[in-house]
């Protein structure tokens, strides 16, 4: 069964490749969708794919990468969209 979720991450997460590092885990994932830079500082995503694949997604987005220091993690359900690949919005 197909999820999707919206996330948003709140700490120093801009400036430090958290994009890029989400596109590369969600590749390797397999969950497909998007992410962006938000104007408040955070870090918005919309994770979609079976329930394994999208819990792993938002536990690797608890740490991201070396030089992020994510302090929070929302989490909503949201419906799928329909997307292929996961890639950074702007």
């Amino acid at each position: 069964m197909t999820i999707a979720r919206k996330v948003r991450v709140f700490g120093r997460v801009q400036g430090v490749f958290y994009r890029q590092w989400a596109v590369n885990q969600a590749r390797s994932l397999g969950v497909t969708g998007w992410v962006r830079n938000a104007a408040d500082g955070t870090v918005e995503a919309h994770v979609i794919g079976d329930d394994e694949a999208v819990a792993g997604m938002i536990a690797a987005m608890h740490t991201g990468p070396s030089q992020a220091r994510v302090e929070d993690v929302l989490v909503e359900p949201i419906e799928p969209e329909d997307v292929s690949g996961f890639s950074v919005r702007h």
